[in-house]
């Protein structure tokens, strides 16, 4: 298990989902960031003693979702939920749309509507605490598949996180780091800090840790698909230098979905 901070509790699910839970130190109410199997969040509360109160879903696929009846069913957590994302999300409590606000005991979130993965997702920005939790939209060294929407979409999402301040730290929903690092390393094979990270991610695995959370700065200078305004990412996909951004990120992620 990897334990981001003293109020914040990462760690895997199924094969690859990462399980978080946010609790606020102020009041003690904790909310889980979507619940891919009960299992583990459950065994997670045990361990900390925390008490949920949240589930706060990003987006329907069942991968996030399968968990939430047996886990609300044991904690009596109130479930929020994309309101795009229909009757496809179990035992909703509470729907959000694009600038809503939800609230986890004193900590507040911003919702963002972030599509492109799918039509529904959302992303949580807890600014003031300096963490956002991403879901599928942007990853360690990667981002989402496209699957609901043209890469432009996804990359409109993407650019939203561009504005966050550099030490945010954000969460993403699967632990691909070593594949996205060695698709970021194709792209972008002279980029030292990139080469850096990679290491990193290898030294951690070995560990039986990850590369979640990281930080908006070290995806900003390692992520290609945040960095699809450069020249050298533009020149990757045979594209010239100056091309639109939104150009190159679409080439980027074909290039990726063939890799």
């Amino acid at each position: 298990m990897s334990a981001a901070g003293p109020w914040i509790r990462t760690f895997l699910c199924r094969s690859d989902n990462i399980g978080v839970l946010i609790r606020d130190p102020a009041t003690g109410d904790c909310a889980a960031i979507d619940v891919p199997e009960a299992a583990p969040v459950l065994a997670a509360l045990d361990e900390t003693g925390w008490r949920l109160t949240d589930i706060l879903v990003t987006h329907r696929h069942a991968d996030h979702v399968e968990g939430i009846p047996e886990v609300k069913a044991r904690t009596g957590a109130k479930v929020t939920a994309p309101a795009k994302a229909g009757d496809a999300v179990p035992d909703v409590d509470r729907t959000v749309v694009e600038g809503d606000r939800v609230s986890v005991g004193q900590l507040e979130a911003e919702v963002w509507e972030t599509p492109g993965h799918c039509a529904d997702h959302v992303s949580f920005v807890f600014r003031d605490a300096g963490v956002a939790f991403a879901g599928d939209t942007l990853f360690t060294l990667g981002c989402g598949r496209v699957m609901e929407a043209e890469p432009a979409t996804l990359w409109h999402s993407l650019e939203r996180f561009l504005a966050l301040p550099d030490a945010t730290e954000v969460y993403s929903g699967h632990d691909y780091v070593l594949s996205n690092a060695r698709f970021a390393l194709a792209a972008d094979p002279d980029n030292a800090a990139l080469k850096e990270r990679m290491a990193e991610a290898e030294r951690l695995k070995a560990q039986d840790r990850f590369l979640i959370p990281s930080t908006i700065g070290a995806e900003k200078a390692t992520n290609p698909f945040l960095r699809a305004g450069e020249p050298t990412l533009a020149r990757s996909v045979d594209l010239a230098p100056g091309t639109d951004a939104e150009a190159v990120f679409t080439a980027l992620r074909a290039w990726k979905n063939r890799f």
